[in-house]
């Protein structure tokens, strides 16, 4: 799936609407163009930042939902999930995922840049912290948070909903079909809430900090009402297509993945 990252990152930074020989007109136009005048391997340039990163991010996610989860049923005296508590504890969950991302992400997005002139990973952290100093290492956090948050609350709430509305699962089987599903409805639903954060994400974190210079993309809000002033509204979709393909199915696989390895550690406890 990462190539479509690359192609997302791609679209995301670039500025305007995009024609001409150089320009991406669309996620097959670019995913095209970086092969033919750059190579495949370009597709896979900064892939060791979101290795690297999933295994945390995915723990913290269910970890963080599922104990968030506890401490609103508890505060609010409830003795089961709804959907409103769903959206509260994703929407709590994702603020508390962007913590553990965001340094991953900006790496990934400085190596992802069609103009990056980084070797590699080390030397992303090496410059940034040299020229920016290490707290640029947490630069786009805000903005992080707005597209984890909003992904999260729409994911984990499409899901409880979706399951309410499906069949009751009977089987093994029946059960992963169903959280296929409603991951992958949970999933395309959270891309189409966070992917104007994530476009001025993407702008936030490839920007060069320079001392005493205010950034055109600084924080979250601000830099969507630039982007959607100065390129329109669908703008603020750019990348939305080779996202939507990786995280709708993603949050269907990763929904699966997790119950069912949930499920495989608790039977071994009993």
């Amino acid at each position: 799936m990462y190539p479509l990252d690359v192609v997302k990152t791609r679209v995301q930074l670039q500025v305007g609407s995009g024609a001409g020989g150089e320009a991406y007109n669309g996620m097959f136009d670019c995913l095209t163009k970086i092969i033919k005048q750059e190579g495949p391997g370009r597709l896979y340039r900064g892939i060791s930042a979101p290795i690297l990163m999933e295994a945390p991010k995915r723990a913290t996610k269910f970890a963080a939902n599922d104990e968030w989860g506890k401490f609103y049923r508890g505060l609010f005296g409830m003795t089961s999930m709804n959907q409103q508590l769903s959206i509260l504890t994703g929407a709590t969950a994702g603020a508390t995922e962007s913590f553990v991302v965001v340094p991953f992400e900006l790496v990934k997005i400085r190596l992802q840049d069609k103009s990056s002139k980084y070797s590699g990973m080390g030397d992303v952290v090496k410059q940034i912290v040299k020229k920016e100093g290490p707290l640029a290492l947490y630069n786009g956090l805000e903005a992080t948070m707005f597209r984890h948050v909003s992904w999260n609350a729409g994911y984990f709430g499409v899901i409880f909903k979706v399951r309410e509305m499906l069949p009751q699962a009977e089987t093994k089987s029946k059960k992963m079909v169903n959280d296929l599903i409603s991951g992958s409805i949970g999933g395309t639903v959270g891309t189409m809430l966070n992917t104007p954060f994530d476009v001025v994400k993407s702008r936030i974190q490839n920007t060069t900090r320079v001392p005493g210079v205010i950034p055109k993309y600084n924080w979250t809000v601000p830099s969507v009402v630039t982007v959607f002033r100065e390129e329109g509204f669908a703008a603020l979709y750019k990348g939305f297509l080779p996202k939507v393909l990786r995280l709708g199915p993603g949050g269907g696989i990763l929904l699966v993945v997790f119950t069912g390895v949930m499920d495989f550690f608790r039977s071994i406890q009993k």
